[in-house]
């Protein structure tokens, strides 16, 4: 019977082989080693959730289950050969397509795991961004970028707008499937029109210069 663990479950390893893949995508773009791409591969396929149990103060969830440490390896050993073929335009194309399916993923999972442990909706909601953000911002910064969520892309606010519409509906309905698929599809349709439109939020002019 497929229940809201199970299920739960299949969307945790499904947004780690995504956002591995969007690791992979990265380092393919900075010629990185084998080496390189495996460890960018992991740090934004876990890293995010890897940060969330921390926070709230529970086992990490991938020493206990090391099966998405081997579903990042498999993941880059079976994308390895594909990369070679992909040339630069398209794949950042991929990359951000990529995140955007991790980021989905990644926040309905870290609100859901919050809320199930008890968590104000506030903390649910941070938990979600946390965890949709975070593999993608270590991913950046070792890739000596800035991360995604400090420029004026719309990404953390659709991390909020999905994990806000996952806690509201899970909460009036106790329906987990339904409120999943809810979370996951919004924060993934803002995310690909933001991509799609071009939206941006507002950024701060350069501060007046005094007089000289």
């Amino acid at each position: 019977m497929f229940t809201p663990d199970r299920l739960l479950y299949a969307l945790d390893l499904f947004g780690t082989v995504v956002f591995a893949i969007s690791g992979l995508l990265q380092a393919r773009r900075l010629q990185l080693d084998v080496f390189g791409m495996l460890v960018l591969a992991a740090v934004t396929a876990i890293g995010g959730g890897t940060i969330r149990d921390l926070v709230l103060g529970v086992p990490v969830f991938w020493v206990r289950q090391p099966e998405y440490l081997w579903s990042i390896v498999l993941t880059c050993l079976a994308a390895l050969p594909l990369l070679r073929i992909v040339s630069r335009h398209w794949g950042f194309w991929l990359l951000l397509r990529a995140d955007a399916l991790g980021l989905a993923t990644f926040t309905t999972i870290g609100a859901s795991k919050a809320l199930a442990l008890g968590a104000p909706a506030i903390v649910a909601i941070s938990m979600g961004v946390l965890t949709g953000v975070g593999g993608g911002v270590i991913r950046d910064v070792f890739a000596r970028e800035i991360p995604m969520v400090l420029r004026k892309e719309v990404y953390a606010t659709a991390c909020i707008a999905g994990a806000a519409a996952f806690v509201l509906l899970q909460t009036a309905t106790g329906h987990t499937p339904l409120a999943m698929l809810a979370g996951f599809a919004l924060t993934l349709l803002v995310r690909l029109a933001a991509l799609r439109w071009n939206w941006h939020l507002p950024a701060l002019g350069r501060a007046p210069s005094g007089p000289e």
